[in-house]
This record gives structure tokens, sequence and C-alpha cells, in this order.
């Protein structure tokens, strides 16, 4: 099967988890709650690549204050539905230093990740760290790090859509969808 005839299979066997109207809410949530916190604080904001893309676009022009932007790329998954070692693809730079730094990203899942990104800001002397989420997964096992900013729940089931992917495939989707039982295997 191809690529492009197994992202439509991956698609048609999906299970809608967040509509599209829901995610639009809960960026717009977030966006509310980080400026309510951090207005005053002229913030460097880091978008966790690739997946964040979606979620940073989506919730940066809804931040009416003075902030600088940056990314970062760290991830654990790949094209893999699980996770590996951390890898760094573009680590913070010394921008963070004395700086109050807000951490975008698409999905906090067990928490390694992200834990991993506020060692390496704080270490190079961020004087805050926060983090913002578009979704956090449940798990039976506590996480190393929970988020400031939590915008929807997800089930312990790998997602897609909003920055997310299938596969390599469907982080454009505007909704969120749980592969189908058949394709979790």
């Amino acid at each position: 099967m191809d690529r492009s005839a197994r992202a439509w299979e991956i698609l048609r066997s999906a299970e809608l988890i967040h509509s599209a109207s829901a995610v639009d809410a809960a960026i717009e949530r977030v966006a509310a709650e980080i400026a309510a916190k951090l207005k005053d604080q002229y913030p460097l904001v880091l978008s966790v690549m690739g997946g964040a893309v979606v979620f940073s676009g989506r919730v940066l022009p809804l931040l009416n204050f003075p902030l600088d932007f940056d990314y970062i790329h760290a991830s654990r998954y790949g094209d893999a539905t699980s996770g590996g070692q951390i890898e760094w693809k573009v680590e913070p730079k010394g921008n963070v230093s004395d700086r109050v730094v807000l951490v975008l990203d698409d999905i906090l899942d067990i928490g390694d990740t992200m834990l991993a990104i506020r060692e390496r800001v704080l270490g190079l002397g961020a004087r805050a760290f926060y983090c913002a989420v578009l979704t956090d997964k449940k798990k039976a096992a506590p996480k190393p790090i929970s988020a400031d900013f939590v915008g929807l729940s997800l089930p312990d089931r790998f997602v897609f859509g909003c920055g997310m992917d299938a596969h390599g495939a469907w982080r454009n989707l505007p909704a969120i969808y749980a592969l189908g039982k058949e394709q979790e295997q």
C-alpha cells in the first residue's frame, strides 16, 4: 500500500476525539490564560518543532503582548507510534538566559521530552519556565512534569491532527483523532 492510500485508511478507521470547534475553543482559552499570567513578562516563546507548529501558529496571534519567538526541535517519536530516546535537532540557544520562557508543544504524553526541555532551558539560565500544551494525555503512571497551560485532555491512545501525526501524515487536520483499534496494534 502506498503512503497516500495508507494515510487515507488511517483516517477512515480513526475515531474523532475532539472536534475542530473544541480545538478552537481550547486554543482561545489557553491564549487567555497565558496572557493573564505572562502579559507583563515579555517572555521568550519557544515552539517545539515540528508538532507544535499548528498550535504555535494558532495561539501566537492571540497573545496581545510583547514577546520574542524562537523554536527548538526535540523529539522522541520520529515516524514511530511509541517514544524512544530524546533526540535534539535544534537546542535552545543562549537567548534564554535571564528570560521568562514559555514553551509551546502539541502534546504532553509521558512528559520526558518536556522535562528534558525544561532542564535544558533552566540550565541555560532562564529566570522562569512555563509550558503550554494543546493536549495532555491521561496516563496511569505519574508524569515527571505537568503543563502550566493545557488545552484539551486525551485518552491514552495514539492521536493525530492539530500538529500530531500518524505515521507522518495528518498533522494538518483541524480536529484530533485516535488511531482505530486495528491501527494501534
